[in-house]
């Protein structure tokens, strides 16, 4: 088996520096040197090396580029991203949602540093490539695989700051787990919609997110969109819920043709327009925003800048949304 290993940095990368401060700085070439991989043949080339927190999104569009070039070789088999975990769930959807070949794209990183006596990143990329070369994670899409765990990107979340067990689906649960170096798969990813992988126009289309507290008003949607926000994501309360000052806010910038895109900041369950009075998630519907079912913030935001620049036109991304969910 013979598996294209891209690098971008982040953690598993990264060493201590004269401070104590975690550097990404070591090439994806060493981070394979030692792994026990059996017949595994590994290709891997660094596409930069970067901390995933100061990733933008033309970074995130290269990733998809160059996943998709390492595809066009036919003798590929599949594809391991090393990645900082800060953003990993994002870059994970916006390639799942392009991603139509059958052969698996698999997301690794690390939550210690690999000169750390109890790094993490080893494991997770030996557990990477073996799904990768595993013909049972064919057809699942783009995967997330991190301490034992096989996730599907869509709903994969990093859930804690420092600690190992760093993702999980919330609102689904794992697809699998690597057991002694085998992937054993528990279920299937749910509906996955596509988009065109020509995506070119994805660095130039901005969306922002923006959050609901008690007290807040339409100061920064109504900045975002005088920035040329083109979408925002509304990080509501509850099921999905503001104030009337939002719901105006909203009303706003969908007559100006943005996209208002609807979330919670609850950890689980789907955003749903049950409440009224002036400020509830009926009212923000009413107003034009759209539900994006159980996508939190960030993965949001990619499947917002993905739909405007595959097809532009606002009334276009909010009648096509609901497919995606």
């Amino acid at each position: 088996m013979r598996i294209a290993v891209l690098g971008t940095g982040g953690t598993i990368a990264s060493r201590l520096d004269q401070y104590g401060a975690a550097q990404p700085v070591d090439p994806v070439s060493e981070l394979v040197v030692g792994l026990d991989l059996g017949e595994v043949v590994v290709e891997a080339r660094d596409l930069f090396v970067k901390d995933s927190s100061a990733l933008t999104t033309a970074d995130q569009a290269l990733i998809v580029g160059e996943v998709a070039a390492a595809l066009a070789d036919p003798a590929v088999d599949g594809v391991v991203v090393t990645h900082g975990t800060d953003t990993a769930e994002e870059t994970a959807y916006l390639l799942d949602l392009v991603h139509t070949d059958d052969r698996p794209v698999v997301l690794t990183g690390a939550q210690r540093p690999a000169d750390a006596p109890d790094a993490d990143g080893p494991r997770n990329l030996r557990d990477a490539l073996r799904v990768a070369a595993d013909p049972a994670a064919r057809r699942l899409g783009v995967l997330v695989a991190f301490d034992g765990l096989v996730l599907a990107a869509r709903g994969t979340r990093k859930v804690h700051t420092h600690q190992t067990a760093a993702f999980a689906q919330p609102d689904g649960g794992a697809l699998g787990r690597v057991v002694d170096g085998r992937l054993v798969l528990d279920g299937v990813p749910a509906h996955r919609e596509h988009l065109e992988d020509d995506l070119l126009e994805i660095a130039s289309v901005r969306v922002d997110i923006a959050a609901v507290y008690p007290g807040v008003d339409g100061t920064a949607l109504r900045a975002f969109a005088d920035a040329g926000a083109r979408g925002v994501v509304l990080v509501a309360t509850g099921a999905g819920n503001a104030n009337p000052a939002i719901v105006a806010a909203v009303a706003d910038l969908t007559r100006q043709g943005v996209v208002v895109g609807l979330t919670t900041r609850v950890d689980t369950g789907p955003v749903a327009g049950i409440y009224g009075g002036g400020g509830g998630g009926a009212d923000l519907v009413a107003a034009g925003a759209v539900p994006l079912g159980t996508l939190r913030a960030g993965q949001g935001r990619i499947l917002l800048l993905a739909l405007l620049a595959a097809l532009g036109d606002a009334e276009r991304v909010r009648a096509a949304l609901p497919a995606y969910l």
